[in-house]
């Protein structure tokens, strides 16, 4: 009987029954002819639930199982206690985003005030099975994008991933270079300050992407490594006459995919060890010829970093250095004399910054930081000559003072002060909201 109440409740209510009845009838002093006729009834009713559960065996056995539900369909049946337990598993397709709204106010030219969807973006990533996925973003910058207008809409990351191994997997496809800390890792909550520093945008251009494949190594002593062979720069787009060459020597010449010339290929290689919870450690190299047969004379375009950071406590505390170079820039800067604009030979850039996790209450929390930043996107020229050969540009400094406020890990905002040692007209005030999930 102990085992009719482990097996089934209809089972336990009849064993209940049944002590309940052996108890009355003692308790009532019954004949032996009742308890008889009692435990002849109890047992015809046995006999007639086992038959039912026999039948309803034998209905469920040639019934067909039922289809599995989609992995992202909710269910209204409860669930068994031992199913509940079992982790839930992902959706196939999952949608991000990230965006950023800035309001910039020079110091020292109030009517220069802008306000600016500075980006907005919508991605998916959709898995195909537990070892292949795609990986996409699609940004719209500055709100409008036409001819009349000056925002963009570019393809920000397009690439399968493939995991041939536990720790190996292989990209291919455009995707963000893996240099500096903000490259890879550039939605507004991931870094401080309303705008991107200007060493990872200026020297290390920000979003910088190359179409090609990559290989992605995660081993268990913490340690990634990176590396493949990608598109390169294009030195045929540099404008001698524009002042972009002067902002951002490679942001002038990246090729984004879009009709990208491919008749020269890079190589890089990265590696970030995390081996100390809390620290960060790594560094990259990219090497490419940049000149894609469009020029007579052949260049080589290197761009290196090496980066840290450390999180103890309430602490964050980061740093960047990172210095390119561009080959034979004499042959290619001839043409070009008499313009503002020539290609410089080396540029480079450094900053170190801290900040503080001052408060925090549930979601909340405020981190005033502290950043100072040296760079130079023309830190010399190849030499051509008496009296044709540019002077180097003097390296910019700026400090920046704010504070990130977290409404959650999704969603901050942001205010801070910078100022420039060199473009002292362009200190300015900074507000900003972002978000990203």
């Amino acid at each position: 009987m102990a085992i009719l109440v482990r097996e089934h409740p209809a089972r336990s209510l009849l064993a209940i029954s049944l002590a309940f009845a052996l108890g009355s009838a003692q308790a009532q002093t019954a004949t032996e002819a009742e308890l008889a006729r009692k435990l002849d009834a109890l047992a015809a009713e046995l006999a007639a639930v086992k038959a039912q559960l026999n039948q309803l065996q034998q209905q469920r056995a040639t019934q067909p199982a039922p289809a599995a539900a989609p992995a992202n369909a909710p269910s209204s049946a409860p669930q068994p206690a031992a199913a509940a337990e079992q982790p839930r598993a992902e959706p196939a397709t999952v949608l991000t985003s990230y965006g950023e709204i800035n309001f910039n106010r020079p110091t020292k030219a109030g009517q220069n005030a802008q306000a600016d969807i500075r980006r907005f973006v919508l991605g998916y990533q959709h898995r195909f099975d537990d070892r292949t996925k795609v990986v996409t973003e699609l940004e719209v910058e500055h709100a409008v994008s036409s001819a009349s207008d000056p925002g963009e809409v570019e393809v920000e990351q397009a690439y399968i991933e493939h995991q041939i191994t536990p720790s190996l997997a292989l990209r291919a496809g455009l995707f963000l270079m893996p240099a500096g800390l903000l490259n890879e890792n550039h939605e507004p909550t991931a870094f401080f300050g309303v705008e991107r520093n200007f060493v990872e945008t200026a020297i290390i251009p920000s979003t910088w992407r190359e179409g090609g494949i990559q290989l992605v190594g995660s081993f268990d002593n913490g340690l990634t490594l990176q590396g493949g062979l990608t598109t390169s720069f294009n030195l045929s787009k540099w404008d001698a006459t524009s002042s972009e060459g002067r902002e951002s020597p490679l942001g002038s010449i990246h090729q984004e995919m879009a009709l990208a010339k491919a008749h020269d290929v890079a190589v890089f290689g990265a590696a970030n060890w995390r081996g100390i919870p809390g620290l960060l450690l790594g560094g990259a190299v990219f090497t490419g010829q940049a000149s894609q047969a469009q020029a007579v004379a052949k260049s080589r375009i290197t761009l290196w970093d090496v980066h840290a950071r450390w999180t103890p406590g309430r602490w964050d505390l980061s740093t960047v250095y990172t210095r390119g170079s561009i080959s034979n820039t004499a042959s290619l800067n001839l043409p070009l004399v008499g313009n503002d604009t020539l290609i410089p030979k080396t540029f480079d850039g450094f900053y170190v910054q801290g900040a503080y996790k001052i408060w925090s209450s549930g979601d909340y929390a405020l981190l005033p930081f502290v950043r100072w930043e040296r760079f130079n996107t023309a830190k010399s020229y190849a030499d051509l000559g008496a009296g044709l050969t540019p002077d180097a540009a003097r390296s910019e400094r700026v400090v920046t003072v704010g504070a990130n406020f977290k409404l959650t890990d999704n969603v901050v905002l942001k205010a801070d002060y910078q100022r420039f040692r060199e473009a002292t007209e362009a200190n300015r005030y900074n507000l900003g909201v972002g978000w990203s999930f």
